[in-house]
């Protein structure tokens, strides 16, 4: 399982087009979002990939890292595997 954090959302976005913008720059749909509010200024989401390793999100970050969109500048950073043990 590897884990997607995108910051700066704007809050209206709907988890579909969060998906539908992700996958249109090659990410495999997620199966999981968790929404993350921090002050309000710069909202995120945290998106679970079950099968899906964190290399293959290493690969596809820089497409969409700093990117534009809906008025924004995003913030995408793989998550790092938490060791569980």
């Amino acid at each position: 399982m590897a884990e997607l954090w995108v910051a700066n959302i704007e809050d209206n976005t709907t988890d579909e087009e969060i998906k539908t913008f992700l996958c249109h720059y090659g990410f495999p749909p997620f199966d999981a979002i968790r929404r993350v509010e921090g002050t309000g200024e710069r909202p995120a989401v945290v998106l679970e990939f079950n099968d899906v390793g964190a290399h293959v999100l290493q690969s596809l970050q820089p497409r969409v890292h700093n990117m534009f969109w809906k008025s924004r500048t995003l913030t995408v950073q793989v998550v790092p595997t938490r060791d569980e043990s």
